[in-house]
């Protein structure tokens, strides 16, 4: 037997395009790709029309899900494009890397020590040079700026081998001298004769990531071994350029191999294909073996006919999408000078580099923010691969997909907004699914507010965007069922016990919207027995107004919410028998607290007097009307209750009630705060009340500077509540001899303006001067 190495370099497309030529000319009987062979079952997949890259290899614990771990693949993946030459030509394939049950095993433990392990510090006080010094064109400086120096080169050799061509950016180097080639000749020689010398130079890493290097070494060759002995006499071994000069012929003997892997510990695991994103692939991502412009190689694989000016075409379509206007002439003007930066520089090939000091001159005149876009759509990408249904996966993913395919949904990585209208029945089934996903905590879709001008509860508005990890978290809920409503079902069945009246009640709300009949009998029973024991008014307040939405909105959805509204109305009368004792003695904070609760129970019983409980709302305003007037109410209470009765048309007296609580003897703070609760969202009452806007204007213009500068917070903070139309039409009738004002009040205003009126006047003659 014998095996040839090509050492590649992970996700690029000039490793990628020699690749499949040098398969070609070698015509092996048997390849062998960098990768767990726990997922060889998968491999057959592999040239399916329905696996569309960018993809990856899933494998998890089953018994622990977050366990798991990646393996992406894009179509310019040259170990992708290995098992794709293997698969056409009916050759085996299979690959050769530690397995992931190794992998997964020492996840929690072995790797984390690895995260956290700091490379050993280089000896300062070395005589001489080193090798990586040779390597790199001389000796470093002594000291710390050396044993930095070495450090880098053993962390990333491609950067040693990148300085010593001279190059300050390895990915430029690598781009130059592999991803820009465009010819048929072989790189993979001269890469395993520089990678061998560079790991002569570098030397023997140390510590436990040198271990699990040379475990998964020792496991590739082990593998090379077994392909022989299984009479395959062409191997070809696809790695990663590092690992190509100690996987070369000859492999040696393998007792020391069959050592360095006795005893690994191994765990149960289960592999898949997911959908992958070109995002994903990127280094920004925090992907170890990620690439800078997953887009940019993406394109060089594809097109590689003229690639430049493809892409400046490309780039001219995405900006005439955004409304910015780019010739055809500027396009050329681009390509121009990217082959003239090109020339310059010293390129085979004008790049990424090129490719971007083009588009910021010429195609965006400078702007930065035009090139962010682009690199956002173009040089990284939002692709999302594909995966077709036969591939094995757990249950519920099975669900999720056919549900999805059935409400015409695509998994998408950018994220878009949706517009639901619920009195369609798919779009009310779409806002079920992503209700129910949102109790799985599978954050795929999550609430968002329309753009679109629309009121009323038959509209809901959701933003969409997939995220190649939420994998993990279906695995994860796959333990609470084999279809999502059954998974929602479970979950909500799981926290019922122990969860407080106010949790209840939400989990209520959320279950209705997420039509689960089963577990919305069982929680309505325990909201019902948990209001039961709870004594605490303020908890009742806190729990009814999601029970009062669920009742409401139920309406909207089809769902019979009676058991719903009659929880409801108890918690109601239970609300108003206790509110005279939850009120009492009360400070400032409790004060808003309450008057907060008070708003949403106002609110709440609104919606269930929509429904016919008329007697309900009307017991709640003589609870209202009922403690409005007591002496120990806070004042900002008082206020609050004041405005929900005058709205009500239970008092007509407000003029006089405010006269009353701005009267002399009361402290400003006070004065402030009743203001503060009856003026809040009220600009309305002050715009058609003249008489209340006299007693207010009254009131502000007689504080004295040390009161005024008291309560000037609490009243910005009243008056901020107002919408800027609301306060300009204020300030008019204020300024404009407003009946109910005196007059001076109204010169006073216009007085305190007129230095700001003739600064802007100056300003307006300098500017016509």
């Amino acid at each position: 037997m014998s095996h040839a190495v090509f050492g590649v370099r992970h996700h690029g497309p000039g490793s990628a395009r020699s690749l499949v030529a040098a398969l070609d000319a070698y015509d092996p009987d048997c390849v062998l790709v960098e990768g767990p062979p726990d997922a060889d079952p998968l491999l057959r997949f592999v040239g399916d029309p329905g696996l569309v890259p960018p993809v990856a290899l899933l494998a998890y614990a089953p018994e622990e899900p977050r366990t798991a771990a990646f393996w992406p693949f894009a179509v310019f993946s040259p170990e992708w494009q290995a098992v794709l030459w293997a698969r056409r030509r009916d050759v085996e394939v299979g690959f050769c890397d530690l397995p992931a049950a190794v992998t997964l095993a020492a996840q929690a433990t072995t790797l984390l020590d690895d995260a956290l392990e700091e490379e050993p510090e280089a000896d300062a006080a070395e005589e001489g040079p080193s090798a990586v010094d040779v390597l790199l064109g001389g000796p470093a400086p002594r000291g710390a700026d050396a044993a930095a120096r070495r450090r880098l080169a053993s962390r990333d050799p491609l950067a040693a081998l990148a300085q010593a061509g001279g190059y300050d950016d390895a990915e430029r180097w690598w781009e130059d001298v592999v991803e820009g080639r465009t010819d048929s000749s072989s790189p993979f020689p001269l890469v395993l004769e520089a990678m061998g010398e560079l790991r002569r130079l570098v030397g023997q890493r140390q510590g436990r990531r040198a271990e699990g290097e040379a475990r998964r070494e020792a496991t590739m060759r082990q593998t090379i071994r077994a392909a022989g002995k299984r009479g395959r006499e062409r191997v070809a071994v696809v790695c990663g350029a590092w690992h190509a000069p100690v996987l070369a012929e000859p492999l040696g003997p393998a007792a020391p191999d069959a050592r360095v892997l006795r005893g690994a510990v191994k765990r149960k695991v289960v592999c898949t294909w997911v959908p992958w994103t070109h995002r994903r692939l990127a280094a920004s991502s925090g992907y170890g073996a990620g690439i800078t412009s997953p887009g940019w190689y993406a394109h060089l694989f594809e097109t590689p006919d003229a690639p430049v000016v493809r892409w400046l075409t490309a780039v001219a379509g995405e900006l005439r999408g955004r409304d910015l206007p780019v010739s055809s002439a500027s396009v050329i003007e681009a390509v121009r000078l990217t082959e003239t930066l090109a020339t310059l520089r010293g390129r085979p090939l004008a790049g990424l580099a090129e490719v971007t000091d083009a588009t910021r001159s010429v195609l965006c005149d400078g702007d930065e923010l035009a090139l962010r876009f682009v690199t956002d759509r173009l040089v990284v990408g939002e692709r999302l691969g594909e995966v077709p249904p036969a591939v094995p996966t757990v249950p519920l993913e099975a669900d999720l997909a056919a549900t999805t395919r059935r409400l015409r949904l695509k998994r998408e990585p950018a994220a878009r907004a949706l517009d639901l209208d619920l009195r369609r029945g798919i779009d009310r089934e779409r806002s079920q699914l992503f209700h129910r996903l949102r109790l799985l905590e599978l954050g795929w879709a999550a609430p968002a507010t329309s753009e679109v001008q629309a009121t009323g509860t038959f509209r809901e508005t959701w933003r969409l965007q997939w995220h190649p990890e939420l994998a993990i978290t279906v695995v994860e809920a796959a333990v609470w069922g084999t279809t999502v409503e059954a998974a929602a079902t479970a979950k909500i069945d799981s926290v019922v016990a122990g969860q407080s009246l106010v949790e209840l009640a939400r989990t209520v709300e959320r279950c209705l919207l997420a039509a689960l009949p089963e577990a919305l009998e069982r929680l309505l029973g325990a909201c019902a027995d948990q209001a039961a024991r709870d004594a605490d008014v303020l908890h009742l307040m806190e729990a009814l107004p999601a029970l009062a939405r669920a009742a409401r909105y139920g309406d909207v959805r089809g769902t019979d919410t009676t058991t719903l509204r009659q929880t409801s109305e108890v918690l109601v009368r239970r609300t108003c028998a206790g509110l005279g004792r939850a009120t009492a003695g009360l400070d400032d904070d409790s004060a808003v607290r309450v008057r907060d609760l008070v708003d949403a129970v106002h609110a709440a019983v609104g919606l269930l007097a929509q429904e016919g409980a008329d007697d309900v709302r009307r017991e709640w305003l003589e609870t209202l009307l009922a403690l409005v007037g007591r002496a120990d109410l806070a004042p900002l209470l008082q206020g609050r209750l004041t405005r929900l009765l005058v709205d009500a048309e239970l008092v007509a007296d407000a003029p006089d009630r405010l006269h009353r609580a701005l009267s002399y003897g009361s402290p400003a703070a006070a004065k402030a705060a009743w203001v503060e609760g009856f003026f809040t969202d009220g600009a309305v009452l002050l715009v058609h009340d003249p008489a209340l806007r006299g007693l207010l204007d009254g009131w502000v213009a007689g504080l004295g500077d040390a009161e005024f500068v008291d309560v000037l917070p609490l009243v910005r903070r009243t008056f901020g509540t107002f919408s800027p139309v609301q306060r300009r039409s204020l300030a008019q009738r204020l300024a404009h001899g407003d009946p109910a004002v005196a007059a001076p009040a109204g010169e006073r205003f216009v007085e305190l303006a007129a230095p700001a009126l003739a600064t802007v006047e100056a300003i307006l003659e300098a500017a016509r001067g």
